[in-house]
């Protein structure tokens, strides 16, 4: 929210310095995000008026201007503007004046003297518009100083405000909270209601239940919409970042920055009637004011032209039906609709509009009637014209009602850890705007229904203390025991998880949990994934489900800035659809790509590959225990031959697969602009961390026997899967397994390979015999020859 300092202290009379009032809004609340100090320095500068303005001599772009002041003569001056000319009413700094750095002397240019200089807006500090002399109303009084005719000087305040303070969308919003942080008063606001002339009318239907429950109008007719904005208005709206547009537009602007309900203009002759508010259908489209053509459906809400759509209701208004200078008769509309019925729309159009952020987070349900009159006042005031009766329709069930809450002040002076008068609490709240009754226990606070961030009694315990000063709530620790809990055995920490993977080199990065739904139907894996009602981007629009499309967009990230070897690790939360609620899965996963090692002298670089990355993924298994089997994997985002699904063993022996770890498909490396492979593993934190309670054994006191046998099996035949059969084969006399050697050549048939592992037996109640040893080694031969056609080499 941007405004005028001026403006503010129209509405509360404080007497806080710019520096002090500033520092106020920040320490309650209303951050102030940037303050830009308007014509600081503009004693000397004075309103002139070109009387004649002639080419220069020496010069093409110069010219040479006789200014009147308001003095005995004219004065000369040389001036290089593009829009001097004669009849210009600007700004003039006279001799001795400074601008800026630059002290005004009488002066000769191309040898004409000049005596003081006609100035631009930014010359002067009060705007960025460099691009020729500040051009005044032509009523400006000559000779005037410019500081008090402008209403100088000034600041434009910019304030960073919290989804929670709706209300503050307003200068009269934001002027109750400097009134209760000052001990000041709001001043009334002035719109009374204006008497129709005419029996000029628009009836209005509402169609849309509580999502529109309040739609008020007025038709003017005889309207200049020609008649320039006044000086002052054009001013405030500039000092909110507001560029005047005409008349009509820019007293609904106004009215919007003041009191915070937005407003839209309608030309009365382009209006059937009646008015209406409904859902939109599916198909119906509009153009809008800034040309978009937006495509409806029923989650929208429109306003209605004899059932034809003339507008995005609290978004934009139709370009058919917009105010121009042709313009006589106009329609005014302000109304209320719901938060619920606005969130996210805007989103939907790619649009960003100052009505639909305020509509998103609530607005006053009792300002549009007040709106109405206000800018009905002020259009009679400047362009003229005959009122009609203000339209009110209201459906009274579905307006929000004002919240009664009750404050004890045990519970007060609790949860705040001091004792705050009653008398000040009193004040606060009622400065507040809030209507309070006193009571035995504390009080019963009635909150404005432009307040829509109270409803229980922490809420008016949170304005106590903003308002009170949280510098003046002691610091006090809090007393009592606390019990520790200590950490399972049964579970490995993700300290020690995190630290292992930045002792191999890793950094920890953290994403939103949002994601682009594209990204997600990219890797397909948008199956079950969560939209959001109201995203912060198109591109964060649905709950990420699996990490590693955020961490490789934050890797991608990385390598086009020149990052050769990147690797990066996360800790997070997945989510998917549930039927009550989105079911919440935390994960890990990392990704890496470049050179195996950082580059040195002692060793040759090396490309990353599976084996790394699995290493990397064995030494965090190593922590908890666990012990993995790798099985081919069929994710479509993973390279087919250089991927593996990741099974854990559980104490019964069962595998059950927790994760995913290999290569991305290269399509997917291409889509995502990584010019180098990328490996990267994701599994189920907690199914990682799960360690099993250590039992201590005896040692077996009698010797192991190794068995080393080569079998030649079919290419397509994957080890952990021979793993597995060998286990169960040998059964509880197998110590370890180790696989030692794998072979293709000469010897081998084609298509085939040659894989040598080391069977490690042993026994704990006696020594094994030649006899016990062969057994064990028919009964893997057999198992693996009858699973995998394998052969023993010979």
């Amino acid at each position: 929210m941007k405004f005028s300092e001026n403006w503010l202290r129209q509405h509360v009379k404080t007497s806080a310095s710019r520096d002090a009032l500033a520092a106020t809004l920040t320490a309650i609340g209303l951050e102030v995000e940037a303050l830009t100090t308007l014509g600081e320095q503009l004693d000397g500068v004075v309103v002139g008026k070109i009387l004649a303005a002639e080419k220069h001599p020496e010069a093409d772009k110069l010219q040479v201007c006789q200014v009147d002041v308001g003095g005995a003569a004219p004065l000369q001056i040389v001036c290089g503007a593009p829009n001097a000319r004669a009849g210009l009413m600007a700004p003039l700094a006279t001799i001795g004046t400074q601008v800026g750095n630059l002290t005004i002397k009488a002066a000769k240019l191309r040898g004409v003297a000049s005596n003081g200089m006609l100035c631009s807006a930014k010359e002067l500090g009060i705007d960025a518009d460099a691009s020729g002399l500040l051009e005044l109303p032509d009523d400006a009084p000559v000779g005037k100083p410019l500081a008090d005719y402008l209403g100088l000087p000034d600041a434009s305040i910019e304030l960073k405000l919290t989804p929670n303070r709706a209300d503050c969308f307003g200068v009269r919003g934001i002027a109750f909270d400097v009134a209760a942080a000052t001990g000041c008063e709001v001043e009334p606001l002035h719109a009374e209601p204006v008497a129709a002339v005419t029996t000029a009318a628009m009836a209005v239907e509402l169609s849309a239940g509580a999502d529109a429950p309040r739609f008020c109008c007025r038709v003017i007719e005889g309207v200049n919409a020609t008649a320039k904005t006044p000086l002052w208005m054009a001013q405030r709206l500039l000092r909110s970042g507001v560029r005047p547009i005409s008349l009509l537009v820019d007293v609904t602007q106004y009215i919007m920055l003041e009191l915070g309900q937005p407003m839209h203009a309608y030309d009365r002759d382009l209006l059937t009637g009646p008015l209406g508010v409904r859902h939109a259908r599916a198909g119906e489209t509009l153009t809008l004011l800034n040309g978009d053509a937006a495509e409806l459906d029923a989650q929208f809400l429109v306003i209605t032209d004899a059932d034809r759509v003339v507008g995005l209701a609290g978004i934009m208004g139709g370009d058919a039906t917009k105010v121009s200078d042709g313009t006589r008769n106009v329609v005014l509309e302000a109304a209320h609709f719901a938060p619920a019925a606005i969130i996210g729309r805007s989103r939907k159009l790619g649009l960003h509009t100052d009505a639909g952020h305020r509509f998103e987070r609530g607005v006053d349900p009792e300002l549009p009637p007040i709106a109405i009159e206000y800018a009905s006042r002020l259009i009679l005031e400047i362009a003229g014209g005959t009122p009609g009766p203000l339209v009110d329709v209201a459906r009274l069930s579905d307006m929000p009602q004002p919240q009664v809450v009750r404050l004890r002040r045990a519970r007060l002076a609790r949860v705040l850890g001091t004792q705050v008068d009653d008398a000040e609490v009193t004040r606060m709240l009622g400065a507040l705007g809030f209507a309070v009754e006193y009571t035995d226990a504390g009080w019963t606070v009635t909150v404005p229904p432009r307040r829509f961030d109270i409803a229980i009694e922490e809420d008016l315990v949170e304005e106590i203390a903003r308002i009170h000063g949280y510098d003046a709530i002691p610091a006090t620790l809090p007393a009592g025991s606390t019990r520790l809990i200590a950490p399972s055995e049964t579970r490995s920490s993700e300290h020690d998880t995190r630290r292992q993977l930045v002792a191999r080199e890793y950094l920890e990065a953290i994403n939103y949990a949002f994601v682009d739904a594209a990204l997600l139907a990219y890797w397909q894996l948008d199956t079950g994934s969560v939209a959001l009602a109201n995203p912060l981007s198109a591109e964060l629009g649905v709950m990420r489900t699996r990490l590693l499309p955020g961490l490789t967009a934050a890797l991608a990230r990385n390598s086009a800035r020149q990052q050769s070897r990147v690797r990066l690790f996360e800790l997070g939360r997945t989510f998917a659809a549930g039927s009550a609620a989105p079911i919440e899965t935390r994960r890990i996963a990392a990704v890496a790509c470049g050179d195996a090692a950082s580059e040195q002298w002692g060793v040759a670089a090396r490309k990353l590959d599976f084996h790394d990355i699995k290493g990397d993924l064995d030494s965090l298994a190593a922590i908890s225990g666990a012990t993995l089997e790798y099985r081919a994997s069929t994710q479509p985002f993973a390279h087919p031959g250089r991927s593996a699904e990741v099974y854990r063993l559980n104490e019964a022996g069962d595998a059950v697969c927790i994760g995913w770890i290999g290569q991305l498909h290269p399509r997917v490396q291409q889509a995502m602009a990584i010019d180098a492979e990328v490996y990267g593993f994701e599994l189920e934190l907690d199914a990682l961390l799960v360690r099993p309670l250590p039992r201590a054994a005896a040692l077996s006191r009698y010797p192991s026997v190794r068995r080393d046998l080569a079998f030649v099996v079919p290419e397509s035949v994957h080890w952990a899967v021979m793993q597995a059969t060998v286990r169960q084969a040998a059964g509880n006399q197998l110590r370890d397994l180790q696989l030692f050697d794998r072979y293709v050549g000469k010897g081998v048939e084609s298509g085939c390979k040659s894989l040598a592992m080391a069977l490690i037996l042993q026994d704990d109640s006696r020594t094994l015999t030649d006899r016990d040893v062969d057994a064990v080694v028919a009964e893997v031969v057999a198992a693996l020859s009858a699973n995998h056609g394998a052969v023993i080499r010979g």
